[in-house]
């Protein structure tokens, strides 16, 4: 470091906040436009143009990426402030300014530099830390979710093998009580109690969050709403699916998340321990989504319960958005991207922290404050990939409609392109429906016998 340079030890956060909102803009601005040019391309069917710009576009970031660096760095130190205004809210107590100021090079008597060269890489270091800390925390959920997701598997299959037709003719009248099912959900001490089913709900969500009684008839509700002309479809295959198809969207950085992130920067104030307290944030959000899935799950019991008091054959529960929050069951994805995002975002301004300027450091705060901090942090990751998303990857299936991975990527191909041949009113293709069901309430399409896609109207290109 230059003699004198100020680091980010004794640089306003409002100075901090303002740079970064600056260069995310600019990047999401950019991204935006290649986004857009990718819609362009697609639409106008200019393919070799199109496959350029994929191979291309990592390119082009990472070139305006190092393009902002160089010029950020030259201009910032140009800009001056007074040194009033560069010595409010430090992350750090004040120092003596002839240790802590940048030697006002560009600046007249009286001010300082905007943001030192030193203080502005060690933010942009900290920009790559933070995306390599939140994909790696990103790809541990989801492989944690699938270990926990594939010991449910082995119902999946039972269901196969103890499946015979002939049985069906003859089911039995069964009092409604008598299900597993209602008798883990419904019945017992309390359960008619809200305030008893929200704590049931909580504590469920960190033992045995879905049983074996769960599955089976959540499954057999999603396909008798959905499939019923299917009744061995994989729904676990299907699942696996729709929760890669989601992982695209938490993996990412959206732009209300670097909101949360200009946010912190500009209230890391000395004394105030903001980090400690923000990291509530995702807890919170964390117990609150965990408690509601499983407190859908338990509405799905009482609704039958409350209908119906015998039934002949399988239970069967019905699927709606009414059971979630503002009827939207993707709203659950949009609060664990949150929640994994805040949760990497504290995490790597730790470790950030730790190699740029030790655990000793001012920026760093009190010891009794970062143990909480990290057992927090350790807490929310594990229960978030070994309970909630699986959860969420169930339970959201309850929903009204379906996502489009109930058909194989090779029949999603399918009808993207019988959409887009109906829209010019050329000859439908056909697909194979070997894995789809047989009414596709969601794209407005039905699969008929023959593996020919026929349209209903109104005629809409699926999700």
């Amino acid at each position: 470091m230059a003699e004198g340079e100020t680091t980010l030890e004794y640089t306003p956060t409002w100075v901090v906040a303002a740079v970064c909102s600056v260069v995310v803009l600019i990047s999401l601005a950019v991204e935006r436009v290649l986004y857009y040019t990718d819609k362009y391309l697609k639409k106008k069917t200019q393919k070799p143009v199109f496959e350029a710009l994929q191979k291309i576009k990592q390119e082009l970031l990472l070139g305006l990426i190092a393009l902002l660096l160089t010029t950020f760095q030259d201009r910032l130190g140009k800009i001056c402030i007074t040194e009033k205004q560069g010595s409010q809210w430090l992350p750090c107590k004040k120092q003596d300014m002839s240790t802590s100021t940048t030697a006002p090079r560009y600046c007249s008597e009286g001010k300082v530099p905007l943001l030192s060269a030193i203080a502005w890489h060690h933010l942009h270091i900290f920009i790559f830390v933070l995306a390599a800390v939140h994909a790696t925390f990103c790809v541990l959920t989801i492989l944690f979710a699938k270990a926990k997701m594939s010991q449910w598997k082995r119902w999946e299959d039972s269901i196969k093998s103890d499946y015979h037709p002939e049985e069906v003719l003859k089911m039995k009248v069964i009092a409604v009580h008598d299900h597993d099912f209602i008798r883990s959900r419904v019945l017992g001490f309390g359960r008619n109690s809200d305030f008893i089913g929200w704590l049931f709900a909580f504590l469920k969500q960190f033992y045995g969050s879905v049983s074996k009684e769960d599955y089976l008839t959540m499954r057999h509700g999603f396909v008798q709403t959905h499939c019923r002309g299917n009744p061995k479809f994989n729904f676990h295959k299907y699942m696996i699916r729709a929760l890669a198809a989601d992982f695209k969207s938490v993996v990412g950085i959206s732009w209300y998340l670097w909101i949360f992130v200009v946010i912190f920067l500009l209230l890391n104030v000395w004394g105030w321990h903001s980090y400690f307290w923000i990291a509530f944030i995702p807890l919170i959000l964390l117990l609150a989504v965990g408690t509601k899935l499983e407190h859908v799950i338990t509405q799905l019991a009482n609704e039958v319960a409350e209908k119906h008091i015998a039934i002949e054959g399988d239970l069967v529960v019905q699927p709606s958005d009414d059971q979630f929050w503002f009827h939207r069951p993707r709203l659950i994805l949009f609060l664990i991207h949150i929640i994994l995002f805040q949760n990497s975002f504290q995490l790597a301004y730790f470790f950030w922290l730790w190699y740029q300027y030790s655990f000793d450091s001012c920026i760093m705060g009190k010891v009794g404050y970062i143990i909480p901090r990290l057992i927090i942090g350790a807490f929310i990751q594990f229960v978030c990939s070994y309970s909630t998303f699986p959860l969420y990857a169930i339970v959201t299936q309850m929903g009204s409609s379906f996502k489009k991975a109930i058909f194989e990527e090779h029949i999603q191909e399918g009808l993207i392109g019988w959409a887009r041949s109906a829209k010019r009113n050329k000859p439908l293709r056909r697909v194979d429906p070997k894995e789809a069901c047989v009414t596709v309430n969601e794209s407005s399409v039905e699969v008929g016998t023959t593996g020919e896609i026929e349209p209903e109207l109104p005629l809409r290109s699926p999700k």
